[in-house]
């Protein structure tokens, strides 16, 4: 896994707004939905299209995508039981005339491409939607695949 070579960590999982940040069934863990939450705050508010950017977004899906895998970490002990990515879905609280959601989504799947090579490729669903929780510009949920050998 690559996030030591990006300069980036996985930390404890952020207190989440749902009461259970992962579950896992079999093989795949599911996470709740996370949002982009840095050292206890929102790292933004707002709707993607009309205070934030394109890339205000991208960093908020990228950090997202940390606070899942932190999620994931805190129910399966190691990230290096990750066998792939399987889905992604990326929510994003958008203005009004924005249509550029997928933009922002790539944050999120570029970094799980970059961290988990092959593996990280997934399929994706972006949601574009006039609010999330907290007035949170970004919300992401994975699924991941763990190993069957290690469950």
């Amino acid at each position: 896994m690559a996030l030591a070579g990006l300069g980036l960590s996985v930390r404890e999982a952020a207190p989440a707004v749902a009461p259970v940040p992962a579950v896992r069934a079999g093989t795949l863990v599911f996470t709740s939905g996370q949002l982009p939450i840095r050292e206890g705050e929102l790292l933004a508010t707002g709707r993607v299209g009309d205070a934030l950017g394109v890339a205000d977004g991208q960093t908020c899906a990228q950090w997202c995508v940390l606070n899942a895998l932190a999620a994931i970490k805190s129910e399966i002990g190691d990230l290096g039981q990750v066998k792939r990515i399987v889905k992604v879905v990326v929510y994003v609280a958008s203005g009004t005339l924005f249509a550029d959601q997928a933009l922002v989504a790539n944050g999120a799947s570029e970094l799980l491409g970059r961290v988990f090579g092959d593996a990280g490729r997934h399929a994706r669903s972006v949601i574009g939607v006039s609010a999330l929780p907290l007035d949170a510009p970004v919300e992401v949920e994975l699924v991941v695949e763990i190993d069957p050998c290690l469950v």
